[in-house]
């Protein structure tokens, strides 16, 4: 066991976690945690931004992209501050980040000293959790805590202050092994299961609809054996694309108000939605009286904060979505709805997404793009229309492949997410 700063402690915990990249700005607060990262530069790569919102959206970003946790560094007062946005950002989509700041010394706290804020007051409802470390001795348990909470479960944002004292004090350290990791399953009850199996197969008109958590939950195999056992279309929101295969025959497009014809009239006709990982958006629900209203709504999700909260549904199970996919998939018995299919595949042709194929037009790009790349592409989008089209005219063929704020419509996240190039090797990249 040896004696390191606090500095030190910081580069140690974050190479326990298998962290190989961060992003950051520097300043004087944070100087020491920036001069052990130097020592440490052939183990971990510092991508330094303009500005420290661009940090957070592409440690964001790389969380998206590589399912590990993303990291990002700021000093004290206006540093840490300029991180809320992309904390926010990544606490709406339920994005795994650590942010590591550094404040004051613990003697200038609380006397409006120079560049003094206190963050984890400001960023207390945008985390998922945060602390202030004012004592390097619970300096590396900390920080081994924050990976573990911003990966179980619904992940989200963790922001780690530190004061600059604590990285310059010398304290003992011992590497250890990170936490496991385990999928939540011990919530899945054995009554909720079989009233979904129930469900599942009395309907005649079932209709899958994935969001972003199926995508957070790696379970685009259970996903995809779960719709051909049941014979389900299947339409996302913008959060799950790539969750379901964009080509696959069962595919329908995105739900809600941008979303197809086939998608929003499929849910209106369907007797069942089986909704995986999705939040139920007012951006997909619209009135939210009228959505699914021919419909039993069956809702399987890690969070019990979101069952009934937008939308009122007949059952649910709380689990981990890939470990439930999987015991559905284990009970149920291969379903006929060959009717059902062909009224959907009806629907398609009479409502294809259309546009101008006469002059050059967003859609026709993105098109374009998609044909060119064949869906082996990572996508990352500023908000607004051109995202939109993104979402409707490339057909993402794999999870993670689309960077995108959803829940808080970020404008200025494209740029930060698209910053980093050693996300996925050998996969081709490219921004809208």
């Amino acid at each position: 066991m040896s004696k390191l700063t606090g500095a030190e402690i910081v580069v140690e915990c974050l190479k326990e976690q298998g962290v190989d990249t961060v992003f950051g700005y520097p300043g004087g607060a944070i100087l020491n945690i920036y001069d052990a990262l130097y020592q440490h530069q052939n183990e971990i790569t510092h991508i330094l931004t303009s500005h420290e919102q661009g940090a957070s959206h592409a440690a964001d970003g790389y969380a998206r992209a590589t399912g590990k946790v993303g990291v990002c560094l700021a000093t004290s007062g206006p540093g840490a501050t300029n991180l809320v946005t992309g904390i926010a950002t990544a606490c709406m989509d339920s994005i795994p980040v650590v942010a590591i700041t550094c404040n004051v010394t613990n003697n200038l706290l609380g006397k409006d000293s120079f560049q003094e804020i206190d963050i984890t007051g400001v960023t207390m409802p945008i985390t998922k959790y945060n602390f202030i470390v004012k004592d390097v001795k619970r300096l590396a348990t900390v920080i081994r805590r924050a990976f573990t909470i911003a990966q179980s479960g619904r992940p989200g944002p963790v922001l780690v202050d530190i004061t600059k004292d604590v990285t310059a004090a010398l304290c003992e350290y011992e590497r250890q092994v990170p936490e496991a990791i385990v999928p939540q399953s011990d919530t899945i009850r054995e009554e909720d299961m079989d009233r979904a199996v129930e469900m599942i197969r009395k309907a005649r008109k079932p209709f899958i609809f994935a969001g972003g958590g199926a995508v957070l939950a790696n379970a685009s195999e259970e996903l995809r054996a779960f719709a051909n056992k049941i014979q389900a279309p299947v339409a996302d929101s913008l959060m799950g694309k790539g969750a379901f295969d964009g080509a696959h025959e069962l595919y329908t497009g995105m739900v809600g108000m941008h979303g197809t014809k086939t998608s929003n009239f499929g849910i209106t006709e369907a007797d069942l939605l089986i909704v995986v990982g999705a939040r139920f958006s007012d951006r997909v629900t619209g009135n939210a009286s009228k959505f699914a209203r021919n419909a039993k709504i069956l809702q399987l999700d890690i969070d019990p904060a979101e069952i009934n909260k937008n939308i009122k549904v007949d059952a649910s199970i709380i689990g981990d979505v890939k470990i439930i996919l999987r015991k559905l998939n284990a009970r149920l018995d291969p379903a006929n709805h060959d009717e059902w299919i062909a009224h959907i595949e009806r629907m398609k042709d009479m409502y294809p997404l259309r546009y101008d194929k006469n002059t050059l037009t967003g859609p026709f790009i993105v098109q374009t793009i998609n044909e060119v790349t064949q869906g082996d592409a990572i996508i990352v989008t500023e908000v607004g229309q051109h995202q939109m089209w993104a979402a409707q005219y490339y057909q993402f063929r794999r999870p993670r492949t689309l960077l995108t704020s959803g829940g808080l419509g970020t404008m200025g996240y494209g740029l930060g997410a698209a910053s980093e190039q050693r996300w996925a090797a050998g996969t081709r990249r490219l921004s809208t």
